[in-house]
């Protein structure tokens, strides 16, 4: 007989009768903060490359201007995005800093 099949008909019970089995926070540490936060900018910067090689691409005809527009949109909106959270980061130090001790 299979174990992990009869434990995980337990849990689908649990769950079902709208009490939700306990969880370990330990069980599914993840990635950290730091690890996420690299993986975020990293995709922001191949997305920023990946529309500069567009345009390059639709200059010299090799890439229908469609596919130019969605991929400048898309690096444009990484852009903004990643202004926004420098601006917040920003903000929120100066905040820090007027606080008086």
């Amino acid at each position: 007989m299979d174990v992990t099949a009869l434990s995980s008909v337990g849990s689908l019970g649990a769950t079902r009768s709208g009490v939700a089995a306990p969880v370990d926070p330990t069980a599914n540490a993840g990635a950290s903060f730091t690890e996420m936060l690299g993986q975020i900018i990293a995709s922001g910067v191949n997305t920023i490359q990946a529309g500069e090689s567009a345009a390059i691409q639709g200059m010299t005809g090799a890439a229908p201007p469609f596919k130019v527009v969605e991929a400048v949109m898309e690096a444009q909106r990484v852009l903004q995005q990643g202004l926004a959270i420098r601006d917040k980061a920003v903000s929120a130090y100066q905040e820090i800093a007027r606080m008086s001790i």
